[in-house]
């Protein structure tokens, strides 16, 4: 493992029964083994899956010694919920959170107290102080509802002026995205940590569902390389030395630290990671 990583995090997304939720127990305790910062936990406002967010994080507090940052979503929320859901947060003694707005909900859906991130942030700023250490969220290649490069920039660099700890970004294939970001932003007077987040991929097929499903544009050239396999086993191969590639040169142009989109399996991410110089 190379020495000039800060930081390795993983993410998780919430079980939805008992037998799922050993699942992940058991699969955070293998991470255990990686010198992880933390592990974070998706959030969805919707029904049921508030309780299923809640419970993941408390079960992996108990169970495993990596501490755990549970992510919060506005869209949808209103602050007496938000409240409620930090003040159980703060109870079971959870540090870290993740902020982020969140995917805007059909026309027929409210979009409750929260139109934008910074304004979550600046609820949670006036409710809790500085208990939360907090990250916001950051896109390379712009949000997928911005005008334009400049003014999603702009705004991010708002969120950031918050006394956030730092930021981690959307997922992204081509290393150069995020450091022409980071130059930007830092154009901007905007030079807090923004850690890297990467997608370890098997299969063509997952693939292009999680790019889909978080607006993220696939490089033509990435395409005709797994189109180039016939085999799923060829394109999990590939998968992994493409990821490794771009963890390696992220790393060794000193980023602080890589955020693994794991979608709660323990391979390909280790796989890369036991692979890297």
């Amino acid at each position: 493992m190379t020495e000039n990583c800060k930081t390795l995090s993983f993410e998780f997304f919430p079980p939805n029964t008992d037998s799922t939720m050993l699942t992940l127990i058991d699969l955070a305790k293998e991470f255990e083994s990686i010198p992880a910062k933390y592990f974070s936990i998706t959030f969805s406002g919707r029904g049921s899956a508030q309780k299923e967010t809640f419970n993941t994080v408390e079960s992996l507090s108990n169970s495993t010694k990596i501490p755990i940052a549970p992510t919060i979503s506005g869209i949808g929320l209103d602050s007496d919920l938000v409240q409620n859901i930090l003040s159980k947060y703060k109870e079971i003694g959870i540090k870290k959170i993740l902020v982020f707005r969140g995917d805007l909900p059909p026309r027929s859906q409210k979009i409750g107290d929260f139109t934008y991130a910074v304004n979550l942030l600046d609820f949670i700023f006036e409710k809790f102080g500085n208990y939360f250490e907090i990250e916001v969220g950051a896109y390379p290649e712009m949000h997928p509802e911005a005008a334009n490069s400049n003014e999603d920039i702009e705004y991010f660099c708002e969120k950031m002026s918050r006394d956030v700890k730092g930021a981690i970004t959307q997922f992204f294939f081509k290393p150069e995205a995020y450091f022409d970001f980071i130059d930007k932003c830092a154009n901007l007077g905007c030079t807090k940590p923004i850690t890297p987040g990467v997608l370890p991929f098997s299969s063509k097929k997952e693939l292009e569902i999680m790019s889909k499903k978080c607006g993220v544009e696939l490089p033509k050239d990435l395409i005709e390389d797994i189109n180039g396999y016939k085999d799923e086993r060829d394109v999990k191969k590939f998968g992994e030395m493409y990821i490794t590639s771009l963890v390696q040169e992220l790393l060794d142009n000193g980023v602080p630290g890589i955020h693994f989109y794991t979608l709660n399996k323990l391979e390909p991410t280790k796989n890369i990671i036991n692979l890297l110089n």
